[in-house]
């Protein structure tokens, strides 16, 4: 019922398709999570005629981002910028996953998807002959319920039943990071920039949601866990107030709901779709909260496999072809990107290389410019990869880009 199913469910619905969203939440229900959406996400929104809905809430419009690194040079880059590329918005959006998730749940329903809210899948359905035919769950009744299908879509986000009991998930071995997110009032913002601040010990994402209220995310290292086991509370608040420059944007705020907890990150499948079925969003691949790819992800995902998959379940065809197809073509859109994060965690992961990059990048603002676009999904992922680019970011000399 996130953003990755109810897109897949949209779209197919729109398609012909009958479909059912079972989801183990009532809606609206709150989610761990950024709760950033690039600009290109507002593409699809708009094409699930929601847009315009989703910013009448209040959602904040972000210009860009912000990078603050140990040693204290900031990156600064706009979504617009003088690159040649744009996006669908000129802004990013920040919004409370309980609006945003809610409001995709509802036209999906109005597309004319069946939600079956209350329901926890708990494994899958096959033939004997191997492919996926349905799946099993389990009803706030506590009843055993199966649903035969074409077609089973995993979207069930970083801890995915549907991808383990397919046997595809794959966790990476490095940086494994865990998040702490709250959300607060009277965190001081200029409410046009979301802001990462990079540290030894981690980082801290901060992001105006409109409303008077403010995202709150602590990135830490998995061996720190034991830590946030005795109190996630205490923990993120300590680790807050020992950082002056973090600390100084806090003076006046007040904690308005529990810390919670999620990760580690950093999960991939080995492939997105096996005879019968397919994942989407975070239940396929989840880096690192940092570059926010996560809901732009889930939303292009299911709006890539829908327009896959649609004409052979249309036909009552087998959609073996269409599968491996969306798999191919996942990797294609994603790869690009999903190098670029790995560069940036791994940079995050060691203060020297964030250095040198924020010592370039704050005074080179169109070579910041452009990673940001990447970042927002609308400028290509080749264009921080392109050789130029990375020797200017890496060998530079002090005073010069």
């Amino acid at each position: 019922g996130g953003p990755a199913g109810s897109s897949a469910g949209y779209f197919l619905a729109k398609a012909g398709m009958e479909v059912t969203l079972i989801d183990r939440a009532h809606f609206p229900r709150d989610k761990t999570c950024s709760e950033y959406l690039s600009p290109q996400a507002s593409r699809i929104l708009a094409a699930m005629n929601v847009l315009d809905a989703v910013e009448s809430t209040g959602a904040a419009q972000l210009a860009g981002m912000r990078v603050h690194a140990p040693n204290g040079a900031t990156i600064k880059g706009n979504f617009k910028g003088d690159h040649g590329f744009r996006g669908f918005r000129d802004r990013g959006l920040a919004v409370r996953r309980t609006v945003l998730d809610a409001m995709l749940l509802e036209r999906a329903k109005q597309a004319g998807v069946t939600v079956r809210e209350g329901v926890r899948a708990t494994d899958i359905i096959r033939d004997a002959s191997g492919p996926v035919r349905g799946i099993k769950g389990i009803d706030e009744a506590g009843q055993q319920i199966s649903i035969q299908s074409d077609l089973v879509i995993g979207a069930d986000g970083l801890r995915s039943v549907i991808s383990r009991r397919l046997g595809l998930i794959k966790p990476a071995r490095w940086p494994k990071r865990i998040a702490l997110v709250a959300h607060y009032a009277g965190v001081a913002h200029d409410g046009a920039y979301g802001d990462m601040y990079v540290d030894r010990g981690g980082y801290c994402g901060i992001a105006y949601l409109g409303n008077k209220v403010t995202n709150v995310a602590v990135v830490i290292p998995v061996s720190r866990a034991a830590e946030v086991a005795v109190d996630r509370t205490e923990f993120l608040e300590s680790w807050i107030a020992e950082r002056p420059r973090l600390a100084e944007r806090f003076t006046n705020a007040t904690r308005i709901d529990p810390v919670r907890a999620t990760g580690p990150f950093a999960t991939s499948a080995k492939r997105a779709a096996v005879e019968g079925a397919a994942l989407v969003g975070d239940a396929a691949d989840f880096f690192d909260p940092f570059t926010g790819e996560g809901i732009y992800t889930a939303l292009r995902g299911g709006e890539l496999l829908a327009s896959l998959v649609a004409d052979p379940l249309r036909g009552n065809q087998p959609t073996n072809n269409a599968l491996r197809e969306y798999d191919r073509a996942r990797r294609k859109e994603f790869s690009g990107k999903w190098t670029v994060e790995k560069l940036v965690g791994a940079a995050v992961a060691l203060p020297p290389m964030i250095n040198r990059a924020a010592n370039v990048l704050s005074r080179r603002r169109d070579m910041a410019d452009l990673l940001v676009g990447v970042a927002g999904d609308f400028v290509p992922a080749g264009e921080v990869l392109r050789p130029g680019y990375l020797l200017n970011l890496l060998f530079a000399p002090p005073g010069r880009a």
